[in-house]
């Protein structure tokens, strides 16, 4: 009798499609991707996630030796750049002084920082969840993004990864360099409950956008969008 052995990158798959499936459906982003939000209400997701990618990436500067989380690290995914720019664009070039980070956010980013930058898996485990979600639906997003608010480049360059000529290849070979991490069983389970934790934390910013959000309109903490 043959044991088939699942590959790590399709246990994550199979762990992590109903919170994926909750992220897609969560109300805010279900409101920005259906018209029923405006430019002020994606200003304020990407001044969030500036907060988010800020910590993600100074934990990848950090990484970026070890044997283990050193194939992940890769400057074709890095994203803040491309946030500042969407931001001084959306707000100005004073909007880091303009957005301040939600009580989820600063819990996501608390978690980043307790693991990211010590923990090989959990490094990992939160660039998964990040990055190929953003790869992947993230260039969907962008291009609704684009046609319900008029932009080209300007706007949406967190969702234009240009130097990634061939998305479906690079997420192969990040799948491929998943499964030859060398993680035991005991450590992969780790690994696969912290990316379960950060799709809940994704959730919880996300609910939290939402909340500020007043029926008649929009709260964005003072935030002006002069696009």
């Amino acid at each position: 009798m043959t044991t088939t052995v699942i590959p790590f990158s399709e246990l994550l798959r199979k762990r992590t499609r109903r919170a994926h499936g909750s992220s897609a459906g969560n109300g805010f982003m279900h409101d920005l991707l259906g018209g029923g939000c405006d430019v002020a209400d994606y200003a304020a997701l990407l001044g969030q996630y500036s907060f988010v990618y800020d910590a993600l990436e100074r934990a990848a500067d950090r990484m970026a030796d070890h044997p283990v989380a050193a194939p992940f690290v890769t400057s074709q995914l890095t994203r803040m750049p491309a946030i500042r720019a969407d931001l001084e664009y959306l707000v100005g070039p004073d909007w880091s002084e303009l957005v301040c980070p939600l009580p989820a956010t600063t819990a996501y980013v608390r978690r980043l920082n307790e693991v990211a930058a010590e923990w090989p898996g959990g490094f990992v485990a939160h660039h998964y969840t990040r990055y190929l979600g953003d790869l992947s639906g993230g260039q969907m997003i962008g291009r609704v993004l684009s046609e319900q608010f008029g932009f080209e480049t300007n706007g949406i360059l967190f969702y234009i990864f240009d130097q990634v000529a061939d998305p479906s290849a690079f997420e192969d070979t990040y799948r491929a360099q998943l499964d030859a991490a060398p993680w035991s069983p005991d450590e992969q389970e780790r690994v696969l409950a912290e990316v379960e934790l950060a799709y809940s934390l994704n959730n919880g910013l996300l609910e939290g956008l939402d909340a500020t959000r007043s029926p008649g309109g929009t709260d964005t903490g003072n935030v002006t969008v002069i696009a």
